[in-house]
């Protein structure tokens, strides 16, 4: 349908003379895009847009919805007010969206026109809401929620909100919703006792299909299971229920198969993992060929029920394929620069018909945008102007180098400002997390924990590594840590400064290392093994691997790399952990943790700390309350930023004359 009333979104661009240098302040002025849904006819793309809001009393995230013509010539903001909206849909007849927020002071559904007007709320409902999808004849929503316990407050207010670990845990159950003008009860759809992570409409409204783990809990994807429903009787079957790990469910057009991703024979943190069919008429079972990275996010089927969509990471970019139902995967787009895929969730969407998809994209030197492509080999089109006017980035390239053994490794170095071939300057080591996930080519003045940009304008070359047990290089690399963690992995790390050493960019006498979670674990064990760095920033450290294993909400996730539990391998355990190696560590180390940290609990980081401060290391410790594994608060963002900054600055010598 034509698009109306769309004003394009005006910006300041300032001339290059007049650019600002980058900061922690200007980094928070980058927003950040996502959800680029293109609607059923291909005529419009809804997308979200997200920024920081720092005031006297607020310090948040807020995403709001814009809505652009597909090809980019129009757009404007969708929703506003203080309250996020986030999850657009289109309806099958593209002419109206919907989406989540709680700006009624609770979660609820929205619909608003893609025309304009008012936003309507369209469910009564006092609890929360997960996800959601529109049926495809357009008559109802299905989402996964979770009612309010009218007891719960009670219980709080008698003291008696004790919890028993494990029991009656909080699963989201499926929950059906008629469309209408005002606000509707639902149905519950389902009464299985497991909590609902994605899910599929069949394409005759009749049926959806479901992934579902015993709990919301993050170890329990290793359990997930897909079931099917019968719509109108809510009877279930069971589609795949395997020691496997089964999800991401999407039915054929045709309605003949089920797609869906399924892991080795034992899901494994470090991730394998393939495209399966579930053929409904017989219930037969089978395989596709493998992935490249063996570690794929589909993203659903083309109109004709021929191939499948998936992307996954290739290197230091992303890629996105097309598998046939009988043949290999074939690569149907990769960025030039930069990437569409940053983690493990949905890279990008297509629309209802798999005739489009849209995707986020950005690169080393340009911030995310929203993009719209034809499928299978149109050209992306840009359709939002979410950060113009930025001031421009120092480069950053892919290098390469050899680890002792001879196993090639890659890496980003991002070169300082002005920077001059043969004046080695100070070096920043920045570790990623994981151990699994990588460093891809995204935008370095985007808003994070470390401030990238600001370090390269400010005269410092950033080495950003992909050691093994990576992402992006196959699953034998992604593999080739286990037990071995700070073993051939830190070798990689090592050699790579000293490749940088060695080739003039980096001056040995102006090293610093920093990283956050598996990135804070080898930062520590970095400093537990070498003198080398001048000072380190440990963010979110696993520094004792069998402390963590027990206080973790992933108690699943270092047996899986050590082939075992910790009190049947104490020792492989303690050979591995910082905390073993401790004593005569001489690094100026500044730690940085969450006090909400469910994923590396704050213990560890205070474990570190306190050994170092009764060595008399110079040591300083900082607590960010509410906050959990990944910080997102804006103050909190502007402080670790500024921090990191500053650590350094004040352990940095003089440069040689």
């Amino acid at each position: 349908m034509p698009l109306r009333r769309l004003a394009l979104a005006a910006a300041l661009v300032l001339p290059l003379s007049a650019q600002p240098a980058w900061s922690p302040e200007l980094s928070l002025t980058v927003r950040g895009v996502g959800s680029v849904v293109p609607s059923p006819d291909g005529s419009l793309v809804a997308y979200t847009e997200t920024r920081n809001v720092i005031e006297e009393e607020r310090s948040e995230q807020l995403t709001h919805l814009w809505l652009a013509s597909a090809d980019g010539a129009r757009r404007r903001q969708l929703t506003t007010g203080d309250h996020s909206a986030t999850a657009p849909a289109f309806s099958p007849d593209s002419r109206h969206l919907y989406f989540l927020s709680s700006r009624s002071g609770q979660a609820n559904l929205y619909r608003i026109p893609v025309d304009g007007g008012e936003a309507r709320p369209l469910l009564r409902w006092s609890g929360q809401i997960s996800l959601f999808a529109p049926s495809p004849d357009g008559r109802s929503i299905v989402f996964a929620g979770l009612p309010d316990d009218p007891d719960e407050a009670r219980r709080r207010r008698q003291k008696l909100d004790f919890r028993v670990i494990d029991a009656n845990p909080r699963n989201h159950t499926l929950w059906l919703l008629p469309v209408q003008d005002s606000p509707a009860v639902p149905r519950r759809l389902t009464t299985l006792p497991r909590h609902t992570a994605t899910l599929d409409w069949a394409r005759d409204s009749r049926s959806l299909v479901f992934e579902h783990w015993p709990t919301p809990g993050a170890d329990s994807w290793s359990q997930s299971d897909l079931a099917e429903v019968d719509v109108s009787t809510g009877a279930v079957r069971s589609i795949a229920a395997t020691p496997a790990s089964e999800s991401r469910p999407y039915y054929s057009p045709d309605g003949r198969y089920i797609a869906f991703v399924q892991t080795g024979p034992r899901a494994l943190w470090p991730g394998e993992a393939r495209l399966a069919l579930f053929h409904r008429a017989d219930g037969a079972l089978r395989l596709l060929p493998l992935s490249p990275e063996e570690r794929p996010s589909l993203l659903g089927w083309d109109a004709a029920s021929a191939h499948l969509y998936f992307a996954e990471m290739k290197r230091t970019r992303s890629a996105l394929y097309a598998m046939p139902l009988d043949g290999p995967p074939r690569l149907v787009y990769e960025p030039r620069q930069g990437t569409f895929f940053a983690g493990y969730g949905p890279a990008a969407h297509l629309n209802a018909t798999g005739e489009f998809w849209g995707f986020a994209r950005e690169s080393s030197t340009e911030a995310a945008e929203a993009f719209l492509a034809r499928l299978p080999g149109g050209q992306p089109v840009q359709v939002s102007r979410a950060n113009p006017g930025l001031p421009p980035v120092s480069e950053t390239r892919a290098i390469a180098w050899n680890s002792p053994d001879g196993q090639s490794i890659e890496g980003l170095l991002t070169l300082p400002a002005g920077h001059r071939p043969g004046a080695p300057v100070p070096l920043i080591l920045n570790i990623h997390g994981g151990p699994a996930n990588y460093f891809s080519e995204v935008f370095t003045g985007k808003p994070g924990i470390y401030p990238l940009a600001t370090f390269a304008s400010r005269g410092f070359a950033i080495l950003r590594p992909n050691p093994r047990g990576s992402g992006g290089y196959g699953k034998a690399f992604r593999f080739a840590n286990h037990n071995d963690w700070g073993g051939k992995d830190y070798q990689d790390i090592m050699a790579g400064v000293d490749h940088l050493i060695a080739t003039g960019v980096a001056d040995p006498a102006r090293l610093f290392v920093m990283g956050w979670s598996y990135g804070g674990f080898m930062t520590s064990w970095i400093v537990t093994h070498t003198h080398r760095f001048r000072a380190a920033a440990i963010g979110a450290p696993v520094t004792n691997l069998w402390s963590f294993t027990g206080t973790a909400d992933i108690p699943n996730f270092l047996p899986d790399y050590f082939g075992g539990e910790p009190w049947e391998l104490f020792e492989r355990y303690r050979a591995h952990s910082p905390m073993a190696f401790v004593q005569g560590v001489k690094t100026p180390s500044l730690i940085l943790h969450g006090e909400a940290d469910d994923r590396v609990p704050i213990s560890q980081g205070y474990e570190f700390y306190n050994a170092l401060k009764r060595q008399g290391v110079e040591v300083q410790m900082v607590v960010y309350p509410r906050t959990p594994h990944g910080p997102q608060e804006p103050k909190f963002l502007a402080d670790l930023m500024q921090r990191h900054l500053d650590w350094v600055n004040s352990h940095l010598p003089p440069a040689p004359r």
